[in-house]
């Protein structure tokens, strides 16, 4: 179902940007997916703007932090749904990953989250809900459908996930790219995992926006400003799919179809 409630532990629930250029940004999203926009007090004078579709939020986009490093590019981060965070954070350390944040409470009751690398280096949100579940809507046009890890050791990332969140994984042949590893939450693809496609990248969690139309998608996005990364192309059994980069430099995929 496109609207959700809640979401089990293990699961990719929500996405945000953080942006070196919020202006462009919300610009760049609201014309190309229809997303509107809902401003909310950050603290310290900052926003956080909640994108909306059909009425449920499916987005969540911020400048940039201050204490950034520099040369720190906009990018689009992920979480992942757990029970408990303060848990979730113990067995973070304890599989091999990094803490970057302790757990902390969101405003107004949202939920409680923190962020952490995994053991190859991707940076990875967990999100225990509150009031806020995460996004709304999915598989829909201009909401989330897919989250996908690109690392360069996907055996040692997928144990960490598994041990931290009790996913399973199912790994399965995939043409050119060899192989795919698919994370699964009670015999559900929920995510996947693949060896870096290119080299000298550095791990990270890439989000895929669902479009009726990809080629369509891309021309109008180049028109907005953005960058193709890989041109429109067949997933034979999942569909088509691009990659593109924002006009703030913040990298994400577009695709049809269903998530499996």
């Amino acid at each position: 179902m496109p609207e959700v409630e809640r979401y089990q532990q293990g699961t990719p629930c929500w996405v945000d940007l953080s942006s070196t250029d919020i202006e462009v940004s919300k610009k760049f999203y609201s014309d190309l997916f229809g997303w509107e926009l809902d401003a909310m007090d950050a603290g310290n004078g900052m926003t956080y703007y909640m994108a909306k579709l059909q009425g449920r939020y499916v987005a969540g986009m911020m400048q940039q932090l201050p204490d950034a490093p520099a040369g720190m590019p906009s990018y689009w981060a992920n979480y992942i749904a757990v029970d408990s965070a303060d848990e979730a954070a113990q067995r973070v350390e304890a599989a091999g990953g990094t803490l970057l944040s302790p757990p902390e409470s969101v405003p107004n009751g949202s939920g409680r989250m923190f962020f952490a690398t995994d053991p190859t280096g991707a940076q990875i949100g967990f999100w225990e809900a509150g009031n806020h579940p995460g996004s709304g809507l999915v598989n829909e046009p201009g909401a989330m459908i897919w989250n996908e890890l690109q690392t360069d050791d996907v055996r040692k990332a997928v144990a960490f996930y598994e041990a931290v969140t009790g996913c399973t994984s199912e790994t399965t042949p995939a043409g050119d790219l060899q192989e795919y590893t698919s994370l699964l939450v009670d015999g559900r693809r929920i995510a996947g995992a693949l060896k870096l496609p290119i080299e000298g990248l550095s791990p990270f969690w890439m989000t895929y926006f669902n479009v009726t139309d990809i080629d369509a998608t891309v021309e109008q996005a180049v028109e907005l400003g953005c960058h193709v990364i890989a041109p429109a192309f067949d997933v034979p059994g999942v569909g088509r799919m691009g990659v593109l980069m924002d006009p703030a430099g913040a990298a994400f995929s577009i695709m049809t179809g269903l998530a499996a």
